[in-house]
């Protein structure tokens, strides 16, 4: 996916910038076409620049009657177009126009290149720590809140923050939900986050719905509509206080390993790339377990079957899906092979 540029200046804004500097090239050009031979590029731009700045200091050399006219054309237009890009900076800074349209513009423009991204709908609890994750992973997102001061007073590092209603249609649109890749449902509500996935499947049929449901019974319903899968917060923190006490260790291992800022082991999922290295080789070959330091515990296979800690003849594809245990620089690395090519034959 693409980085999310956040800035973009309005052509109006550009345009006082501009002016100055069109000036003094408009300006040399001038001097040096109507000076005589003893007029080089330097002396027309500093001509033109003390001309501008009405200082005064006298003719670098003498004008012609050419010169002089084109001096007092350059002098009355110069000097008020100057005046119109100091005024227009100086007010929008002033008045904090230039704050408001920076960022106003910013997102709009970066909402209009964003592609492949994930729309997230709900900045509370859950949305909040949904977020956090993706900054941390520098993964674009949108996010979507009908409240204007949370979204400003949380600092989005690779998000886009959208006010509105993301139970309406023009704000999934506006977020660019027809091109996302996910839509995450986490509003408080389950018939808001069954509206929401609802409105996102009829938008684009193809992207992933992840659903947030706080009672059982809306399950069923949020997946009849379009979601692709339902994460229930009660159900999954039961779960895990079950396991704390009947199994202790293990849910300890779960819970250091998929901590976002897990100092010992990580488990990843990492997708084998067309023309991978790993690509045609068996588990053996690849020698992932040697040479790169990871534990390989689950492959799914292109089919979509999944295989369970899969043997060392099992052949790695293209489009295969490594769930693999290790420190993060040893799965950085994986990561790298299965994006990398093969070398070129000599």
């Amino acid at each position: 996916m693409k980085g999310v540029h956040r800035y973009y200046f309005p052509p109006r804004l550009w345009l006082a910038i501009a002016i100055p500097f069109v000036l003094l090239a408009f300006g040399t050009l001038g001097f040096k076409a109507t000076g005589g031979p003893e007029w080089s590029w330097f002396d027309a731009l500093y001509m033109s620049a003390i001309t501008l700045t009405t200082v005064g200091y006298g003719e670098t050399h003498p004008l012609t009657d050419q010169g002089r006219a084109f001096t007092i054309v350059f002098l009355f237009g110069g000097v008020f177009l100057l005046f119109y890009s100091a005024s227009e900076t100086i007010r929008a800074i002033v008045s904090g126009q230039l704050k408001a349209t920076l960022g106003r513009e910013g997102v709009k423009h970066a909402l209009e290149e964003i592609r492949d991204h994930i729309v997230v709908c709900g900045l509370g609890r859950m949305g909040r720590l949904v977020c956090h994750e993706f900054d941390h992973h520098k993964v674009p997102y949108v996010i979507i809140d009908q409240n204007e001061e949370v979204l400003d007073e949380r600092r989005h590092e690779a998000g886009i923050p959208v006010h509105g209603d993301a139970t309406e249609d023009e704000t999934l649109q506006r977020a660019g939900v027809d091109r996302a890749k996910v839509l995450i449902a986490v509003l408080p509500s389950d018939a808001d986050n069954l509206y929401v996935t609802l409105s996102a499947r009829v938008l684009n049929p193809k992207v992933f719905i992840v659903a947030r449901a706080e009672q059982e019974a809306s399950e069923p319903k949020l997946r009849r509509v379009g979601a692709n899968q339902i994460v229930a917060p009660y159900v999954i923190g039961g779960h895990r206080v079950a396991q704390a006490v009947l199994r202790p260790t293990v849910g300890h291992f779960m819970d250091q390993a998929t901590r976002l800022h897990a100092a010992e082991f990580h488990i990843e999922e990492t997708v084998v790339q067309e023309g991978s290295t790993l690509c045609g080789k068996n588990l053996r070959q690849s020698e992932l377990g040697e040479t790169v330091g990871v534990v390989v515990v689950t492959m799914r296979l292109p089919s979509g079957e999944m295989v369970f800690n899969p043997k060392g003849d099992t052949i790695v594809e293209a489009g295969s899906i490594l769930v693999a245990v290790g420190r993060r620089e040893q799965l950085d690395e994986l990561e790298k092979l299965a994006r990398g090519r093969r070398p070129t034959s000599n």
